[in-house]
């Protein structure tokens, strides 16, 4: 019935709308890069840099984060989607290996208008919806999403084989130009969020609103120890980029362009955990659920480590619905226990925690490829993702229920259970913009 409900908000199904042409472009513009720099140097490395690079700003999220806390958010995203086609153009003056840097370069200022996007499009996700569907909405979004990864890989990668990489650019740039167009017909109230009044000096009260996310995750013991087991788990997380090229290659003795089956693979695995999450969510908890996605990518980064088509895939699908299943718990325990005024914030410095050491990772797995076998990388990924899996199922000892309030989220009080109380939960309606929508 919610599900009904929210495709019949004809706001939320314009929105839904410029997300899906929003994924469509990004999917396939990211895989493309990757094969594109792959093609013209013939290195795994240089390949798996392409997501360096664009996981590089993540130290910026707090500045973002505290845009979308501050400014209007669809005239944010309508500007930010704008930017994003201008910044592709240089794309199309690729020719040869000389030019690689210019594919880097895109990708470093794609890294940092992603991390603008994000955040507002959270902000934005909860003014368009009543409250009673914001809790089953990131699931059915991440869903959605997941959903089209299954198509745009493959489309991506084709269309690279077919026609190089600037036609995936101008795909991605056509797709910026119609997200931007639909955000221009929600008609309602934008109004730019209230600003709290500066009690201090000018630079800290500015250096205390960019860290007030960072706060709120130190100051509670249960998201302090989610962090500390997702911080672990990114540590190895981004050995995926460069044993990717890997697999296919040495594993599997396919072209580059086959990474995109197995990324559809890892899609079909993503619709998947997202279509059982919400009711896993409900009966388990957050904690129990994310932990066990844990354990799915470790399996599926263990698997990738054979030579065989059959069990590489699987693998895929396992890891697939074990990154869904973690992104769509973890993002709803963080809206649970953060306040509307934080919530940009929080989901940018959540960010920060797990995308610096998944960018360190990158770097680490960028380099190790070319001096260490690849099924050492992968199955050391399964080791330390397990152990940040026991990490985690540890945080439920600080999980406390949350208690209804007449003005606000939902709060933390006094209790024992996993961070999941059905009773509070039940009929509790949340003000719009308390919570952050699922990420891609």
């Amino acid at each position: 019935m919610s599900t009904r409900r929210l495709l019949a908000e004809p706001r939320a199904r314009r929105y839904l709308t410029g997300q899906i042409l929003s994924l469509v472009g990004d999917s396939a513009m990211w895989l493309a890069c990757g094969i594109w720099v792959k093609d013209l140097t013939g290195s795994d490395g240089a390949a798996g840099l392409t997501f360096l690079f664009f996981t590089a700003p993540a130290l910026l999220a707090p500045l973002a984060g505290l845009l979308a806390d501050r400014l209007p958010r669809r005239r944010l995203l309508v500007a930010a989607n704008l930017a994003g086609a201008a910044i592709l153009l240089p794309l199309l003056a690729v020719r040869g290996p000389d030019q690689v840097s210019l594919i880097y370069a895109v990708m470093l200022l794609y890294g940092c208008l992603h991390l603008v996007i994000e955040p507002a499009q959270s902000a934005l996700l909860v003014t368009l919806l009543p409250a009673d569907l914001l809790a089953g909405a990131n699931a059915l979004l991440r869903t959605v999403r997941e959903s089209l990864r299954l198509l745009a890989p493959l489309a991506g990668a084709g269309l690279y084989a077919l026609f190089g990489g600037a036609a995936v650019a101008v795909l991605d740039l056509a797709t910026f130009v119609g997200a931007a167009a639909l955000l221009l017909t929600l008609r309602g109230p934008d109004p730019t969020p209230e600003r709290p009044e500066r009690t201090a000096g000018v630079l800290r009260h500015w250096v205390g609103e960019v860290g007030a996310g960072f706060q709120h995750l130190a100051g509670q013991p249960l998201l302090r120890r989610v962090v500390l087991a997702t911080t672990v788990l990114a540590l190895v997380l981004g050995f995926a980029e460069s044993t990717g090229y890997a697999v296919v290659d040495r594993g599997l003795h396919r072209p580059p362009e086959f990474l995109g089956v197995l990324q559809a693979a890892q899609g079909l695995g993503a619709v998947l955990g997202g279509l059982g999450s919400t009711a896993a969510v409900r009966r388990f908890g957050e904690v129990r659920v994310a932990a066990t996605a844990f354990l799915a990518w470790a399996a599926g980064a263990a698997l990738a480590a054979t030579p065989l088509l059959g069990t590489v895939l699987a693998g895929r699908v396992t890891a697939g619905a074990g990154l869904t299943v973690m992104a769509i718990a973890l993002l709803t325990l963080l809206q649970r226990r953060t306040p509307d005024r934080l919530q940009g914030r929080v989901y940018a410095g959540f960010e920060v925690t797990t995308s610096v050491p998944q960018t360190a990772s990158i770097a680490l797995g960028a380099y190790l490829i070319g001096v260490l076998d690849y099924r050492v990388l992968l199955l050391t990924e399964a080791a330390v993702v397990a152990v940040a899996a026991v990490l985690l199922v540890g945080a439920n000892r600080y999980a406390v229920p949350l208690v209804r309030t007449s003005t606000g989220p939902d709060r933390a009080g006094s209790g024992h259970d996993g961070g999941h109380d059905d009773r509070a939960r039940a009929g509790a309606r949340r003000p719009a913009g308390a919570a952050p929508s699922a990420r891609p």
